[in-house]
């Protein structure tokens, strides 16, 4: 078309043509932009959580060390220990028999099996294996606390807020964990599979493989099983669970609870009680604490 006969319409048109191409264009360069700093976020992330996976490797690698140069104490004065009969848990309960008048029900007189390593290696690898276990376990609140610190940050203040003394009950529920686990149930354990036999003429004699990984199951499982009520808190915050399912379920767990604690212990009503005790105390303030949850989101 010759310039002469172009209309101030057309020329309108092409211009407005133009602004748009414009826009688009700014429009990608600013799409473009934006998915490269969410690139730079995510990579500023991964480098944050790789420095504090760092940082906790480090300290279980530290008391792995401690504990892998101490490794024939902690054999002999805490892994095999709730093996023996003069251990602490064995000691009270004794003399918890002599203050009832039960004295030969609850004293535990012979654990009788034998601790054997059956391969070349055997001894040399549960010492690694159980210098790593003791440090995982000491080391666990600070694993937990370079976990939170970069949790924390991606959390809004009212959560950080809500959230606030995670670090030290979980902790400390994981401490408690531990010791009901090595002190109560680990020596029930021992001494019910120890003294169990099918025939007189069969003799017990457990590998250390499978003694130790029995141990630290037994002690780890507690320990994560007295994280229930940390559960059952941030389960109530996102209503996955409330206070009247779990009141309407409780004699589900009840007999739950107690099918674990026969499980565990020697087949006495006495030793169920202790072991089932702290675990339906736990459910309970479980129950509280997802009550007081739901009392404070109708606040809000």
């Amino acid at each position: 078309m010759p310039l002469d006969q172009v209309s101030n319409d057309d020329v309108d048109k092409y211009e407005f043509k133009d602004e748009n191409k414009q826009e688009n264009e700014n429009e990608e360069e600013s799409s473009e932009n934006e998915l490269k700093a969410s690139e730079m976020s995510l990579i500023d992330h991964l480098e944050t959580l790789r420095w504090h996976l760092i940082r906790a490797t480090i300290a279980v690698g530290v008391l792995m060390i401690v504990a892998f140069f101490n490794i024939k104490w902690i054999f002999e004065n805490i892994l095999i220990a709730p093996a023996k009969t003069n251990f602490w848990t064995y000691q009270q309960l004794c003399a918890l028999g002599e203050y009832l008048g039960t004295k030969d029900a609850l004293c535990i007189q012979k654990i009788s099996f034998e601790l054997q390593s059956r391969t070349m290696t055997g001894q040399f690898m549960m010492s690694i294996t159980a210098s790593a276990m003791i440090g995982l376990i000491i080391g666990f609140p600070y694993i937990f606390w370079e976990i939170w610190q970069f949790v924390k940050p991606a959390l809004y203040k009212k959560e950080q807020k809500v959230a606030s003394g995670a670090v030290f009950w979980v902790s400390l529920l994981f401490i408690f964990g531990v010791t009901f686990g090595y002190y109560i149930v680990t020596p029930l354990s021992i001494n019910f599979l120890a003294n169990y036999q099918i025939a007189d003429s069969i003799k017990n004699q457990f590998d250390i493989v499978s003694y130790l990984s029995t141990v630290i199951t037994l002690v780890i499982g507690c320990a994560f099983l007295f994280q229930l009520p940390i559960l059952v808190y941030f389960l109530a915050k996102i209503g996955v669970i409330t206070a009247s399912f779990m009141r309407k379920y409780r004699r589900h767990a009840i007999v739950i609870i107690l099918i674990l604690a026969g499980v565990i212990t020697p087949p006495d009503v006495f030793s169920q009680i202790i072991v089932s005790l702290p675990l339906w105390v736990l459910y309970e303030i479980s129950i509280n604490i997802a009550l007081s949850v739901e009392k404070n989101m109708v606040k809000e």
